[in-house]
């Protein structure tokens, strides 16, 4: 589930995947690189890429059912170029780089919270915008990210933003294998670097658990329900160990299966609008308590 896909576009994150495995022969036709561009350069984001209207149009409404079949061609060259530049930039530290830098310089108080995440965060920001700004909180979501993508990213887009409070919620993509196998040690060990390099810049945590499903969509059989809840029993008793405070996406968006209840999904994977309107009374909670502990 690579590049900037949302919660509507299952059929484009298939086909972004096989752009993965394109044939290497394309890349040794391309130009060769100037050298003045490569290595330690004072720039090293190119401009942002600019959605073409035909995603613009399915992103803006959150509800919409999966896409099925391949998705239009300016949505596949978009997904193209979005793969080309993440074998550059694994981290995705351009992603956020120039709002990150607007945000320092608008000398402006800074955000209450900074809400640090894979496609659902993302989606959320989008989808329910108003919520983010009316509680002063910022979205550093990039999707199909794992928690070793998140912690590279920890010092631009969480500490240097000074927030008060980091809403961590990845992991989904971790056991989706989206970054290759892994174990839930590396997991976890991720997620406690993180909580440290909060803890070291004097901002407070909230652990999110991994919201639940039962199969992800662009990589179907994988069953990965219980997974989910192994890790998020991890997740609750590292919590409690170190005095953090949880937000409980799981047990309160899943079905009796493990599952991610079909009235509050789009895929199984993703809340829809109404999804995350469960979310942000559990959200708002768990960002006041975590203040109250400062």
């Amino acid at each position: 589930m690579g590049g900037f896909l949302k919660t509507t576009l299952i059929a484009v994150a298939a086909c972004a995947a096989s752009m993965v495995g394109a044939p290497w022969a394309a890349a040794q036709d391309a130009p060769a690189p100037d050298p003045e561009t490569l290595g330690v350069v004072d720039q090293p984001c190119p401009p942002p890429l600019q959605e073409p209207p035909e995603l613009q149009q399915i992103l803006r409404a959150p509800n919409r059912p999966p896409m099925t079949g391949p998705p239009p061609p300016a949505i596949a060259r978009f997904l193209q170029a979005q793969q080309e530049r993440a074998r550059a930039d694994w981290a995705g530290l351009c992603r956020y780089r120039a709002d990150d830098a607007a945000l320092a310089a608008a000398n402006a108080p800074p955000p209450k919270a900074v809400f640090l995440g894979d496609s659902i965060t993302e989606g959320w920001a989008r989808t329910d915008g108003d919520f983010y700004a009316a509680n002063r909180f910022v979205g550093r979501g990039i999707s199909g990210q794992v928690t070793g993508q998140a912690l590279l990213r920890f010092e631009q887009d969480v500490v240097a933003l000074r927030p008060r409070v980091v809403h961590i919620m990845i992991g989904t993509n971790d056991v989706a294998g989206n970054a290759g196998p892994t174990t839930y040690r590396n997991i976890q060990d991720n997620i406690t670097a993180m909580v440290a390099l909060a803890r070291a810049n004097h901002i407070a945590v909230v652990l999110a658990t991994i919201p639940p499903s039962s199969d992800f969509p662009w990589r179907p059989g994988m069953h990965p329900a219980q997974k989910i809840i192994q890790m998020n029993d991890w997740i609750r008793a590292y919590a409690k160990r170190e005095h953090l405070v949880v937000a409980d996406y799981h047990r309160a968006l899943r079905d009796p299966a493990g599952g991610f209840r079909a009235d509050w999904t789009v895929d199984g994977v993703h809340p829809n609008a109404a999804g995350f309107k469960v979310m942000e009374p559990i959200a708002d909670a768990a960002v006041k308590a975590a203040l109250a502990d400062r």
